[in-house]
This record gives structure tokens, sequence and C-alpha cells, in this order.
């Protein structure tokens, strides 16, 4: 058995074009705290309590690149656990009634279970799924 030499994820650094939008994503929406801004690079910082995401301005918006599975590396999608199924579908039942947030898929059950996700867009264009593991 291997000594692991690193201890989890502290942060995801996430580039979007439009940076107040996607913090209130989280902020306003999940009811993350943001944590601080960086206005020379510029960027926010967001936090759940378990994982902090560094939300970063992209230079020009207009020509940004949203990424495709099929041709680019990167980041497929984000996903978010939440504790339960109702978790879960408080997070579709605010994201459907808040606007600005495209749902790709309503919860579902994720191949046989118990486990459920859903999926979605947020403002800059980025795949969030939220999972509730079924544990």
């Amino acid at each position: 058995m291997s000594c692991m030499i690193t201890s989890g994820i502290h942060h995801v650094g996430l580039a979007v074009t439009q940076l107040e939008a996607s913090a209130a994503f989280f902020t306003h929406l999940l009811g993350w705290d943001e944590i601080r801004r960086n206005p020379d690079y510029p960027a926010i910082f967001v936090s759940d309590g378990h994982i902090m995401l560094t939300l970063w301005q992209v230079a020009d918006p207009g020509n940004a690149t949203a990424f495709d599975r099929h041709h680019n590396v990167g980041l497929h999608h984000l996903a978010i656990k939440v504790d339960s199924k109702g978790k879960l579908d408080e997070v579709y039942q605010t994201l459907t009634k808040a606007g600005g947030v495209a749902i790709e898929f309503a919860p579902e059950l994720l191949q046989e279970g118990p486990a459920h996700h859903m999926m979605c867009i947020e403002p800059s264009g980025l795949r969030i799924e939220f999972i509730w593991p079924g544990q």
C-alpha cells in the first residue's frame, strides 16, 4: 500500500465570462459565502465551507470559447454534492424559479440508483452537476 502525498482539493479555479452573475449563482442562489475579491485579476472567491472556487473573469468575454468535450482539454463539469434527495429537489426548484440558469436535465436517478443528480448551465456557460449519492 502506498502513502498518498496529497490530502484533497483546496480550490478549483474557473474562468467565467460574467464574473458577477457567476458569483451570484453560487452566493445568492446556493447560499455560498463570498470569501474575498481580487479586483486586479479580477476574481471572486466563493465557498460552501467544503470547497472553494476561484471565479476568474476572462479578458474578452465576447471572444471566449465555450468548452466542448469532443475537442477541448479541460473541465467537462463540476459535480457538487447535496445532503439529501430533498435538497437536490430544492436546488432544482431554486434554479428553475431564478431564471438565467439553463437546466440541462431535472433531478433523475443515476444509473440504477440510489443516487440522483441534475445538471445545469450557470450564467457563464459552465456545466454544474448537483448529486445526492443516495446515502
